[in-house]
This record gives structure tokens, C-alpha cells and sequence, in this order.
């Protein structure tokens, strides 16, 4: 059957079902999508036998609708890109809807970008069934439920190749929150093909909606309980945020349908104690934690007499001051090495030796991929040691040229050479007396360097170039390097008892697309940006933070400082948005909004028309789709779209229009 006659035949169908024609064969796939099709046609004013082409919202409406659910969708963003990954091989996109039904976030394969963008599966579409008909996104929204929408069950007859399956997030109110929505473009014919794809985006829409009630009440105890004890303190289902008297103040989804089946004295006005829900007194609730040895109680429910297994998740605390000692151990609070990481296992074995050796004066040997913050970390080690009042002397040995990196380290007497300062000059090294010396890129330092360092860590001493007698130095050499060392001391390229001398201990710190507390990392730079003045205060959108998050980072934070500085540049309003970040952080996972709207394949192309109606003036485009002109430009360079020649002859300038 072709395309067409298989529309055809769609369109008649919604339409004789509408008229309680039958004659004709024409059921819907559910009882749920039959009131789907007929509130389209009936309230809605739809019209099958004119399909309507996917509506983009305008970048402007868009980021009104992200920043309404910008906290949601920083918790969101782990659970949506966990789904994709299971879920893209097998030919699905996902979208992340707000209440209302328009996509606030995408993920999908950019090799179907022009299929995707004609049948409205990206950034910015509009999903509600008043627009879009019957269809997963807006018949969820509608029905208040979980399902699928395959194919012929869409109202619009250009949607029949698709299968779409969303389930409902609610906020710990109960009200409709986001939906969460997983589509391919093709798909088995049968219905049952995409019982596991519900199951799956059902499970997914539980596990955000609970992450989101426990980021609401991480400030309160929360009552978590299961019908399994092994599975409570991992996944308990029902979650209740209670107060000091046991009174519940929210629950997830799951907790309010034991709720529901609870009767409510008149006089509670309409408030419940978990005294009411489960057969217990207020002390077995706070009894929890002590009276087993797996934290883990069991509670019958009032109503059902079916037994759950409850444990209590308490609110944060500021953790407890360790006893001052000169131990030096690895638990002991040290704010200059703490604020380098969160909750990195990596990082966390790099800081608790750090801390062990901070003072002690053997020799550290820092490794990582250049831009790591090597430097970083070598300055809160002297920092935080008993050298931190005398100095710390910062030599990039890849930086000085090789005919200079001797009298920088060792210095001069007076005359020692022609041009040399009349006076003589110490070194770095003797700067660093009683401090720190941080030999950054060690292994670029040459050979016959590497003999004489070698001598200085070995005699504590110094020669100066032209002097007779050798200066007493004491300090402490801290080196760094991206290489390895060990491949440098095979080819000869970097001497092994030198190796051995500065590596007392070797400190590793990971590449930043592999840290865990990679969201701390950046926040703390943009906090350490704003508080050195580099800029005014600004704040991330989710938007921004997810594609941070994405994107690789081969500079690691030296890179995302630069990324930083450029998107504050660009943003608007002291808010960073994905659209204000360089084009390399995006164009991996999260292609501008706009990026998504043009397409010379489609007869209505957005970008197209709006040049043409602003007679190509760029800054007008610009500002219509609320994006800079460089953005514009980009995007006309991805469509094939090139200034007329005429404009060339305006006034002889050659120049567009501006």
C-alpha cells in the first residue's frame, strides 16, 4: 500500500468513527484513543483531511518554558540521558515535554535530523492534542496516563509511520508536571511491539519523578517504603515527607494512592499522620534506624493489612567537625585541597594523600592531561602546608626558551655573561627558598637541565652561572606533567634517577569528561570566575548545564574556563544559556533550537521566510528568532543559503543588509 492510499484510508477512518459510522471498520486502537479522536474533531474543531505541519515554538517561547521547569530538568538529566542510551540503538529519539506539551529537551541521532524535524521530534515542538491531534505527548497530558500511541492511532495521517509512547511526571503535589515521551520514525506493524517500550518510559518517569521529590525534601525526613525489605533502602517505591509529628506534608505518586485508599477524619482537613496510613505509634516510626540492624522496620497499612518495609532518609546536615590532631590523616578538613572536588572517587584518593604529604618534604609528581589543573592542585598543597608564608615559584619548563631556562632557574652573579644584569639576578629556584618550586611540563626540560636539577634536589644546593661557591637552598619541588615519563625514559629523553627523585609520590588528577562531580567542577568555576572579577554574576540554565555536561572537554577546565568567559560574552539577561556556549560544547548533543528550525527540504522554511520578510537584513533575523548574528549566519551556512547578488549593489557597499 502506498503512503498516500494508506492516508486515505486513515482519514476516512477517524472520520467514520467520529460519526458513529458502522459500517465501516474503523476502530481505534484503545477506547483511550477513539476519545482521543473524537475531542480532536469535536471540541477541538480538527480537521484529518488537513494535516497540519509541525509548530515550532520561537526561541524566546522556549526558554520562558525551560526556565518554569529549569530546576526539574537539572534533576531529569541523568534518568533522559540514561533512557537514550538504552534506547538509541534501537531507533528511538526522546523528548522531555513541560505540562503543556512543549519539548523543553531532545535527545536523537543527528544522521535522521531531516526526518525528525519534519515530524516535529525535536527541541521546541508543540505535542498538545489541541494542535497536534491525538498523539502520546498530548493524549498523555490529556488522559493523565501512560500509553502508546502507534501509528495509525495518531489523528494526523502524516504521523502513521510513527510508534510514540509517554508516561506522565507529577510534582509531590500531584499535579502534572512533564511528560516523558520515547518515538521512533518506524516500527513493527504490531501493537504489542511497544509493551516493553511503555514499561520501560514508565519506569524512567518514576525514577524522575521520585529524584525530583527527594531534591524538593532533602531538607526533611522522608518516609521510604516498599512491599519488598530487601529493595526499600535501594528503591523503595512510596516516599512521604513528614514533619516532626509524623504529619505528611507531600508524597510521590506511589504514596498517594496508599493515601487515597486512607479515610480522612473531618477534622484533619484533609491532612494525614503516618499514625492514620500504617497500624504503628509516632516512636516506631523514629525508631527505625535503631531497632534493626538493617535500619529496615515493618508496618501494616491501615486499610489493605498488606505489610511494607520502611526506612527513614534524613534530612542534611552540615557533616561534624573533626578533632584537631597533628595526624594529618585523610579525613581531616582542609578547605584549600576540599574545594578542588565534590564526590570523585578519583579526585578523592588524590586529595587524601595530598592531604597525608602536604607536609612533608618528599617529592610529588603530578600527572593528567594538560588543562587538568595541575597547578591548581600544587598550590593548594603548599597552601595548605607549613611553607604556605614563603613563596610558591610557578616555572613552565615547555614556556622558557631552552637557551634562558638555565639562568631562569639558577640565576647569575654579575657579569657572568654579555647582556646579564649588572647586579647578577637570583633564580627561581633561590626564590623559592623556604617555599615551594612547581616544575610544570618537567618532562620538556632538557637533558643537560635534568643533570643539574638532579644535583640540587640531591645536595640542596645551587651554582649560580659565573659563581665560584654554591648558595643553600631549602624548598620543596613539586612537578607536573601530561607525559609519560617512563615512554620519555626508555627513549632516552628524560634521565630515571631524576624520575625517581621527584616522584616521592605520584599525584593523578582525572581528565574532566571522566569526574562524577564534573556539574561541582563547573559551578565552581563559574564562582571563582565572578568572584576574581573576570565577570559580573550570571547564572546557568539546565539547558546549558546538560550540554556542559555532554560535551567532552579535551581542554578539560582550562577549556570550560574559556567556554565560560565566551558564553557570558554572548548571554543575555545574566543567564547562560546552550545557545550562548561555543558552537564545539552543542553541536555533539545539543544542536541549537533554532539550528532545528530551518530545513530547505520543507516548502515553509522559518529561516527562509524570515530573511525574505526582513528583506535579508541579518540583525532583524536576528533579533526576530532572538539569537546573535553570527548564529544566523551559522545557520545559513548549514542550509546552503547565500545572500542574493543584488544586495551587493546597495548604495556600492557589497555588503548585507544591517
Amino acid at each position: 500500500m502506498t503512503t498516500q492510499l494508506a492516508q486515505r484510508r486513515h482519514i476516512d477512518a477517524v472520520l467514520n468513527y467520529a460519526e458513529d459510522d458502522s459500517s465501516v471498520d474503523a476502530s481505534p486502537g484503545t477506547e483511550l484513543i477513539g476519545r482521543s479522536w473524537k475531542r480532536c474533531i469535536q471540541e477541538y474543531g480538527l480537521d484529518p483531511s488537513r494535516p497540519r505541519s509541525a509548530r515550532i515554538v520561537t526561541q524566546q517561547t522556549l526558554r520562558e518554558h525551560q526556565d518554569s521547569v529549569d530546576e526539574f530538568l537539572n534533576v531529569a538529566r541523568a534518568g533522559v540521558e540514561q533512557l537514550y542510551a538504552m534506547i538509541a540503538h534501537l531507533g528511538y529519539v526522546l523528548l522531555l515535554t513541560d505540562h503543556r506539551g512543549i519539548t523543553v529537551q531532545y535527545l536523537g541521532d543527528r544522521r535522521s535530523d531531516r526526518r525528525l524535524r519534519q515530524a516535529g521530534l525535536y527541541l521546541g515542538a508543540d505535542w498538545s492534542e489541541q494542535y497536534a491531534g491525538t498523539c502520546a505527548v498530548g493524549t498523555c497530558i490529556q488522559e493523565q496516563q501512560a500509553l502508546t500511541c502507534h501509528r495509525v492511532d495518531h489523528f494526523d495521517a502524516t504521523h502513521i509511520s510513527l510508534t510514540c509512547t509517554s508516561a506522565p511526571i507529577r510534582d509531590p503535589s500531584g499535579n502534572l508536571l512533564a511528560v516523558l515521551d520515547i518515538s521512533a520514525l518506524d516500527s513493527p506493524q504490531a501493537r504489542h511491539s511497544q509493551t516493553f517500550a511503555l514499561n520501560l518510559t514508565q519506569l524512567y518517569a518514576r525514577m524522575i519523578e521520585d529524584a525530583y521529590f527527594l531534591r524538593k525534601y532533602r531538607n526533611q525526613v522522608i518516609f521510604r517504603c516498599d512491599a519488598s525489605r530487601e529493595f526499600v533502602q535501594v528503591n523503595g517505591q512510596y516516599l512521604f515527607a513528614i514533619d516532626e509529628s509524623g504529619r505528611i506534608e507531600a508524597s510521590n505518586s506511589a504514596g498517594r494512592s496508599l493515601i487515597s485508599e486512607t479515610p480522612v477524619p473531618d477534622s484533619d482537613e484533609g491532612v494525614l499522620d503516618l499514625t492514620q496510613v500504617f497500624e504503628c505509634q509516632l516512636q516506631d516510626i523514629w525508631s527505625i534506624p535503631f531497632d534493626q540492624d538493617d535500619q529496615v522496620r515493618a508496618f501494616r497499612h491501615q486499610v489493605s493489612g498488606e505489610t511494607f518495609f520502611a526506612a527513614l532518609i534524613q534530612p542534611r546536615v552540615a557533616a561534624p567537625k573533626p578533632i584537631d590532631s597533628e595526624t594529618n590523616s585523610a579525613s581531616e578538613r582542609v578547605p584549600r585541597l576540599d574545594a578542588l572536588a565534590a564526590d570523585d572517587p578519583v579526585m578523592r584518593r588524590t586529595l587524601s594523600l595530598a592531604k597525608r604529604l602536604r607536609n612533608r618534604d618528599v617529592g610529588l609528581l603530578i600527572l593528567g592531561e594538560t588543562g587538568t589543573g595541575k597547578e591548581v592542585l600544587a598550590r593548594a598543597i603548599h597552601d595548605s602546608s607549613h611553607r604556605s608564608k614563603r613563596a610558591f615559584v610557578a616555572v613552565n619548563c615547555a614556556a622558557i626558551p631552552e637557551s634562558l631556562i638555565e639562568s631562569e632557574l639558577f640565576g647569575y652573579v654579575a657579569g657572568a655573561f654579555t647582556g646579564a644584569r649588572s647586579k647578577g639576578m637570583r633564580g627561581l629556584i633561590q626564590q623559592a627558598d623556604g617555599g615551594t618550586l612547581f616544575l610544570d611540563e618537567i618532562g620538556d626540560m632538557p637533558l643537560q637541565l635534568q643533570t643539574r636539577l638532579l644535583r640540587v634536589l640531591a645536595e640542596g644546593e645551587i651554582l649560580p652561572i659565573g659563581a665560584d661557591a654554591p648558595i643553600r637552598v631549602n624548598c620543596r619541588v613539586i612537578a607536573a606533567t601530561h607525559q609519560d615519563l617512563g615512554r620519555l625514559i626508555e627513549r632516552g629523553d628524560f634521565r630515571a634517577d631524576l624520575y625517581y627523585r621527584l616522584n616521592g609520590a605520584s599525584l593523578r588528577l582525572p581528565p574532566l569528561r571522566q569526574r562524577a562531580d564534573r556539574q561541582h567542577v563547573i559551578q565552581t568555576v563559574l564562582e571563582n570566575l565572578v568572584a576574581g572579577g573576570t565577570f559580573p554574576e550570571v547564572g546557568l540554565r539546565g539547558d546549558a548545564v546538560s550540554a556542559l555536561l555532554a560535551y567532552e572537554w579535551p581542554g578539560n577546565i582550562r577549556q570550560l574556563v574559556n567556554a565560560l568567559t565566551f558564553a557570558e560574552a554572548t548571554c543575555e539577561g545574566g543567564q547562560i544559556t546552550a545557545n550562548d556556549l561555543p558552537e564545539e560544547c552543542v553541536s555533539d548533543r545539543m544542536p541549537p533550537v533554532a539550528d532545528q528550525m530551518v530545513d530547505n527540504d520543507n516548502e515553509q522554511d522559518p529561516l527562509l521566510d524570515a530573511l525574505r520578510a526582513c528583506q535579508w537584513n541579518i540583525s532583524e533575523v536576528a533579533r526576530h528568532f532572538d539569537v546573535s548574528r553570527p548564529t544566523v549566519y551559522r545557520w545559513m551556512d548549514r542550509q546552503g543559503i547565500a545572500l542574493p547578488r543584488f544586495l551587493g549593489n546597495r548604495g556600492g557597499s557589497g555588503q548585507e543588509r544591517d
